[in-house]
């Protein structure tokens, strides 16, 4: 083995390991969805040039270097994950890599009805589902005008029909836009296995305008819940889970809320991101990445190196820094990187 890659995993400036990769395989996607990528911003064909993105034999090595580096959880997302042709037989390919305990898929749900069996069976195991809102018009507004409520919901079915028995939904909330719709979306998921998670609308990119009068805290959702349906905290499935886990008092399943705006967790931030053209981002918030195709066309062990070096360099923190001289600074677009 190279020499420059550790015999232990590494470590960033913090003591943080590396233990989770979300791996985008497409920029391209079928919403406009104004806080990621909003529609005034981003053109119709972007992300849609195959030539700019890592082939599936990039996309193994790259998986397999991390893994040696020490991660165990991959999600893989967009863009629009489902755009990409043939993705089952990619799932099956990183399902077979010995290391990796936990693969998800993060996807806008609309084309699940297609895929759904498809990548069940080619080893993928938990999905995680984008729905901003139940409401018509709003989830409307929310998708850019592209998406129907009837389309996600079915997309949800499918993947329950198709074995998926770790379906997460993921719903953005935005003050004066959609923070009515959090006890409507409680109401429908409950009691029925899937997990509801609330994330507080941050500052990724620079194109969706971001203002932070536009968050709506985790705290203020968590109380309106509590006061209609009783809840209790649960301990983290493991550490540096990012959503706190609350669970109805009535055993009528779990809610979750991620806070980077008001409760920052980047103390324990074990997560990397790697964009669709193979760009190696440390943080969510980062605001250039590392170009990893040099090392990917030198093999392996010199990939390792690479990602090791890049991980032990690194001392991001941009959550709990926020607004300590950080105005103005540009940030990696969250259709990049898959928020």
């Amino acid at each position: 083995m190279d020499p420059a890659v550790p015999g232990v995993p590494p470590r960033d400036r913090l003591s943080r390991p590396l233990h989770d990769l979300r791996l985008s395989v497409i920029e391209a996607c079928n919403f406009r969805c104004p806080y990621c990528m909003p529609a005034d911003e981003i053109p119709e064909d972007h992300g849609f040039d195959a030539a700019s993105r890592l082939s599936f034999d990039e996309i193994e090595r790259l998986v397999r270097a991390f893994v040696r580096l020490g991660m165990r959880k991959l999600r893989l997302t967009g863009g629009e994950p489902l755009l990409r042709r043939d993705l089952p037989r990619l799932v099956e390919r990183l399902a077979r890599i010995d290391g990796i305990e936990d693969m998800a898929l993060t996807t806008n749900g609309v084309l699940l009805p297609r895929h759904a069996p498809a990548l069940r069976e080619a080893g993928l195991r938990r999905v995680t589902i984008s729905l901003d809102a139940l409401d018509a018009g709003i989830f409307a507004t929310m998708s850019g005008g592209r998406g129907r409520v009837p389309d996600v919901l079915a997309g949800i079915e499918a993947a329950r029909l198709a074995g998926f028995d770790a379906i997460k939904l993921n719903c953005v909330v935005q003050r004066g836009v959609n923070e009515g719709e959090v006890l409507p979306l409680v109401e429908r998921f409950r009691g029925s296995g899937i997990v509801v998670r609330f994330i507080e609308y941050m500052d990724v990119g620079t194109c969706n305008r971001w203002r932070p009068e536009g968050v709506v805290p985790s705290a203020e959702l968590r109380d309106r819940i509590h006061a209609r349906w009783p809840l209790r905290p649960l301990d983290p499935h493991y550490r540096g889970e990012v959503a706190k886990r609350y669970a109805f008092e009535d055993g009528s399943g779990e809610v979750g809320f991620i806070s980077s705006v008001s409760a920052p967790f980047c103390g324990d931030c074990h997560r990397a991101r790697v964009s669709a053209d193979g760009t190696l981002y440390t943080c969510l918030f980062a605001g250039t990445g590392h170009d990893l195709r040099p090392a990917l066309a030198e093999g392996g062990d010199a990939l390792a190196a690479r990602v090791a070096d890049i991980w032990s360099a690194r001392a991001d923190r941009y959550s709990e820094l926020r607004g300590s001289g950080t105005a103005g600074r540009r940030h990696v677009e969250m259709y990049l990187v898959g928020g």
